[in-house]
């Protein structure tokens, strides 16, 4: 990394002060080169990154600063005193604090001061504590950003795998409920705009993994396929979209087949979920598409129960860095207009 970096920086939330993130992203900043991570600006509680690493900080107040200091210091873009602070033990002032910096955080990249958003992990019940209503961070982004949840696709992505669960945190038994062709529809539609406009594919090829054992057995072993997903597919195939499926998903994950596609559609949380983190436990990055911003975030929780003790992960958050500067670059390639 030159020391006078030319890229846009990334606006990257710590999330809950007494969770890991001010540790994980202090520890980040400690591998730039290593990992040639563009100019950074963690936003919080500046005494949460000091109560958990001795490493140099710069308070700053604008990008410019965050540009013109990432070399010597970790640029930390201070909001608030959350009070007292001890690792692994959340409070309402710490909850409320994280609030402020993912709305910060929102606010630099809406602007384009930033070039894209990196969200740490935050506590859902410390913020539901304070009055915040929203399931997670994805859908309070989505409406800060004039967008419809709906519309917000979650996916996870590593370097050898991407997919999107289509049902996400419900309960198994409302999934042949809650998938219907509407749904399948527009959320390849999105999925297939953001590996043109984020990854730069082309032609994005995507496979959708069937509900059922072997994808149903052609009915015998549920009719959600033949119901819910063919009809879906037939309608892709007419606006000009590569879907192929719905696939058997005990095979579909298997090296030879998951290569043939830029991402897999799956039919519940678990069936994308279980063998992503199998694969990219540790360099998983969980971001969003459909909103006029990127988002990444470290696919992990607060980890309390780790949070002050040194042997926090920089990995996830280190890896989501780094694929919103590629997503970064990405859209500002398919932006450029052609000379």
């Amino acid at each position: 990394m030159q020391a006078h970096d030319t890229r846009r920086p990334i606006a990257v939330t710590m999330g809950d002060p007494a969770g890991v993130g001010p540790e994980v992203t202090a520890r980040a900043w400690v591998a730039r080169r290593e990992h040639d991570l563009p100019p950074f600006v963690a936003i919080g509680d500046i005494a949460a990154v000091e109560a958990v690493w001795d490493g140099p900080v710069a308070r700053v107040g604008d990008m410019a600063d965050v540009v013109r200091t990432f070399a010597t210091a970790l640029p930390v873009w201070h909001l608030e005193d959350s009070g007292p602070l001890t690792p692994g033990s959340p409070t309402a002032a710490g909850a409320t604090c994280a609030l402020h910096a993912l709305e910060t955080g929102i606010g630099l990249t809406r602007n384009q001061a930033s070039a894209a958003l990196v969200t740490g992990s935050v506590s859902k019940h410390a913020l539901h504590g304070i009055g915040y209503t929203h399931p997670g961070q994805t859908e309070f982004i989505a409406e800060r950003c004039g967008v419809t949840a709906t519309n917000a696709v979650m996916m996870l992505a590593g370097p050898s795998l991407r997919v999107v669960p289509l049902t996400v945190h419900i309960p198994l038994a409302e999934v042949p409920d809650r998938l219907t062709s509407d749904l399948i529809v527009a959320k390849a539609r999105i999925v297939a705009r953001g590996l043109r406009r984020d990854f730069g594919i082309a032609a994005p090829r995507i496979a959708l993994a069937g509900m059922n054992p072997h994808a149903g057995e052609s009915g015998q072993l549920g009719e959600e396929e033949i119901r819910i997903m063919q009809p879906a597919v037939a309608q892709l195939a007419d606006e000009g979209l590569i879907v192929d499926g719905p696939l058997a998903a005990d095979a579909l994950f298997a090296p030879g087949i998951r290569n043939r596609y830029d991402a897999l559609l799956c039919a519940y949380h678990d069936q994308a979920l279980a063998p992503f983190k199998a694969l990219h436990f540790h360099d998983g990055v969980n971001l969003t598409l459909g909103l006029p911003i990127i988002r990444t975030s470290p696919d992990h929780g607060t980890a309390f129960n780790i949070a002050g003790t040194g042997r926090a992960d920089p990995g996830p958050t280190i890896a989501a860095i780094a694929m919103a500067a590629r997503m970064a670059a990405a859209r500002e390639r398919s932006c450029t207009p052609a000379k």
